[in-house]
This record gives C-alpha cells, sequence and structure tokens, in this order.
C-alpha cells in the first residue's frame, strides 16, 4: 500500500522560524545521550581488573560487559514508546536520575564479588535506554530533509563510552575504585536537572492517545521496524560489541597493557563517533541504502582481514579503524532511514525495538568471543563468523531494503511516497 512520506503525514512545527532552539534542544540531548552512555561503559574498561581481582573465566568477565548492554537495549522498547508518550523533557531527567543509583552502588560497595557486579551491571542498563528518548525528541525538531545530519550528530553521543575509556582507569589508579562512579554520578545529576529546566518537546508534538501495549503491537507491524533492527544489530550492534570487547580482545590476542588497551578502544569509539553524523549527512543527500551498503561492505573486508590476525601495526589497525569509520557511518544511515519512514507518533517506539535490536546485537559477540576463545585459543573463527553476517546484511540491504524504500537512493527531500 502507498503511503505519503511522514513529512508529509505529520504535523510539522515552525522549526524553520526558530533554527536556533532546535539546535539548542539538539545539542542538550546529544549531552545527555553521552553522560548516560559514559555511565553505562563503566564495567568495560574494568573488566580485565575484576577478571584478574576475581579470579574470573573468560565467559564470565564478557557476561558482566554484556549485561548492561543487554538490559539496556531492551529497556529501549519501553523506554521509547514512554517518549512518545510523555515526550523527551520528561523522560530524559527520569532516566538520567535512575542511572545515579546504580552508578553509586557500583562504585562504593557492587564491586566486591561477580554477583554484585551483575546485579549493578543489570541497572546500570538505564543508562543505555536514553537513546531511544533522544532520537524521537531530536526528530520532532527538524524537517525531513535535515533529520539524517540531526540524529547523526545525537547518536555522537555514544562517545560517552570514549569518556569512560580514556579517564576510567586512570582514575581508579588514582584516587581508588569509587573515584570514577562518583564524578560519573554528579554529572548524571547536574544532567538531569539541566534538562528539567532547559529541555523542551517540539511544538505540535503528536501525542498518541492508545494504550502502550497496543502501540508497542502498532509498531511490531510496520517493515520499516525490522528493516532498520536487521542492519542496527549490525551496524550498532558491531560497534558495541568492539566498545566493550576490544580491550579484552587486544590485552589478550595482542598482549597489549590494560591502558594501552583501553586507550586504542578509546580510538575505535572515537572514530565510530564522528563518523555517525557524517553517515546521517551523506543519507540526506545519497539516500541511506547507498551509505549502509558501502559501509557493510568495509565491515566485511575490515574483518577478513582481522581474521587472520595480521600484526596490529599497521595491518590490523588500519582493520580496527576502517570498521570503526564504516560501523559509526552505518548507525547513523540506519536513523536516517527511521526518521524518514517511521509514522510521526511512533517515532519513539520504532526506535526502541531498533535500538534494542542494535544493542542486542552487541550482546552476543563478546560471549561468543569469550566462548571461542576458551575453545580454541584464537578470535579468527568469530571475526570471521562476524563477516559472513555483515556479507548476509549487505545482500539484504541491496534486496529487501531498496526494494522496500522505493527510492532511498535518492535524496531523501526529493522522495515523496513510500511502499
Amino acid at each position: 500500500m502507498v503511503q505519503p512520506l511522514k513529512s508529509e503525514r505529520s504535523s510539522s512545527p515552525s522549526r524553520a522560524a526558530t533554527p536556533g532552539r532546535a539546535w539548542l534542544m539538539l545539542a542538550l540531548a546529544t549531552v545527555g545521550f553521552a553522560v548516560n552512555f559514559w555511565a553505562w561503559a563503566l564495567l568495560s574498561p574494568l573488566g580485565p581488573r575484576f577478571k584478574d581481582a576475581l579470579d574470573l573465566s573468560s565467559f564470565e568477565q564478557s557476561l558482566l560487559v554484556a549485561v548492561p548492554v543487554v538490559v539496556g537495549s531492551l529497556g529501549r522498547i519501553p523506554v521509547g514508546a514512554l517518549t512518545d508518550r510523555f515526550g523527551g523533557r520528561v523522560m530524559f531527567p527520569v532516566v538520567s536520575a535512575a542511572t545515579i543509583v546504580p552508578v553509586l552502588y557500583l562504585g562504593l560497595a557492587g564491586h566486591s564479588s561477580l554477583a554484585a557486579l551483575l546485579v549493578g551491571g543489570f541497572f546500570l542498563g538505564i543508562g543505555g535506554t536514553a537513546f531511544a528518548v533522544g532520537v524521537p525528541l531530536v526528530s520532532a525538531w527538524f524537517p525531513p530533509e535535515r533529520r539524517g545530519l540531526a540524529i547523526g550528530v545525537f547518536g555522537a553521543g555514544m562517545g560517552g563510552t570514549a569518556i569512560s575509556a580514556l579517564t576510567t582507569v586512570k582514575l581508579v589508579d588514582a584516587n581508588g575504585m569509587a573515584a570514577p562512579f562518583l564524578i560519573t554520578a554528579g554529572c548524571l545529576a547536574a544532567y538531569a536537572v539541566a534538562a528539567a529546566l532547559l529541555l523542551r518537546d517540539a511544538p505540535g508534538r503528536t501525542v498518541p492517545t492508545e494504550p502502550l501495549a497496543r502501540r508497542l503491537a502498532a509498531t511490531a507491524r510496520l517493515p520499516i521496524t525490522w528493516q532498520a533492527s536487521a542492519l542496527y544489530a549490525v551496524a550498532f550492534g558491531g560497534y558495541v560489541a568492539f566498545s566493550v570487547y576490544l580491550p579484552t580482545y587486544l590485552k589478550t590476542g595482542y598482549g597489549l597493557t590494560q591502558a594501552d588497551a583501553a586507550n586504542r578502544m578509546a580510538g575505535f569509539v572515537l572514530l565510530a563517533v564522528a563518523m555517525r553524523p557524517v553517515g546521517g549527512w551523506l543519507s540526506d543527500r545519497m539516500g541511506p541504502v547507498r551509505v549502509l551498503a558501502g559501509s557493510l561492505t568495509v565491515v566485511v573486508a575490515g574483518a577478513v582481514m582481522q581474521a587472520f590476525t595480521p600484526t596490529l601495526a599497521p595491518v590490523g589497525t588500519i582493520a580496527f579503524l576502517a570498521m570503526a569509520a564504516a560501523l559509526g557511518a552505518g548507525s547513523g544511515a540506519t536513523f536516517a532511514l527511521v526518521a524518514l519512514l517511521a509514522p510521526a507518533n511512533k517515532v519513539g517506539a520504532v526506535t526502541g525495538v531498533v535500538g534494542a535490536a542494535g544493542g542486542l546485537g552487541g550482546f552476543l559477540p563478546p560471549l561468543v568471543m569469550g566462548v571461542l576463545y576458551g575453545e580454541y585459543g584464537t578470535y579468527a573463527a568469530g571475526l570471521a563468523l562476524l563477516a559472513v553476517v555483515a556479507v548476509a546484511t549487505l545482500a539484504y540491504t541491496l534486496t529487501g531494503v531498496r526494494a522496500a524504500t522505493r527510492g532511498g537512493d535518492r535524496k531523501p527531500r526529493t522522495v515523496r511516497l513510500a511502499v
């Protein structure tokens, strides 16, 4: 059935008259996303330290860093739907304030055993749901021809994981285990107050009136929900998997120190973060399908190269940085697609499901890598599996997604109908 794109079927607030305010809301949302993701990623840089201190197996260490990922991912589904209903002005302060509790628990008491860390990590996942708050908030403030760039800029807030990678270990070494957690909790509290005072939802925002369960069921029937979920599970899932497991991979596979491995992971994250707005910007001009196809091609090449465990300098470094750039651009392109094709009153719900798929895509690889390394003493099989998954996703992008978008390869501003 042919239906108008969101740009024609949604109410459009007078954004052109208040461009400064739209960009201010984008900046506030991006800061909130970064601070919450900083909290969400606090356990990852400390994984090797907990492994040694608590005598954890490779699987237990992988589970420790993966639990916040899966909880934060699944939590995006209800949080996205609640954002459609109550707006980002309410949900951003709520999510930020709720994340303070597990952060303080982990820093002050919850790091003495694996069980305590898993409990804290479970609730730390709340921070990961901030993504499902920001996308509908930002999308409502910008017209269709700028949404790819705007959501790409917001997505750069995932660089909060780089803050964690660069500072957590150093703060623990200098000031004790509680230090990074106390600092992060303070930043979350400051942002929650600032968001409550300054953040605003777009004028004319479409507020759904149906019950939550009915809205989620309607979201599940939208083709864009599952198309974007498949793409995001690989693009953002790959980014999450590397950002949480790369320190362990580099320490185990290449013998790097914990600090060196964390710094290299931060470089991976920063490049992916920088490329996310680029992916959105290119999607505004070239169409998201082309950007996704190019990104997935690079991921395939990088994964195949790294599966042979080349020397870290320069081949391994080039492979990882190429994959970082591609995964960042692909993540931006995926939500450029969502912003164009999702109904205005379901952007949050669609974002929640798609964001959950991306997070779950990052949950399994660390566990698989840990199991495969424990069994074979090498990461080659895990990277080869990534290449196979990326090839399958590339084929789907060039067939099913291209056919469904009917114009995804043209500039979005010229598209007027979607199937």
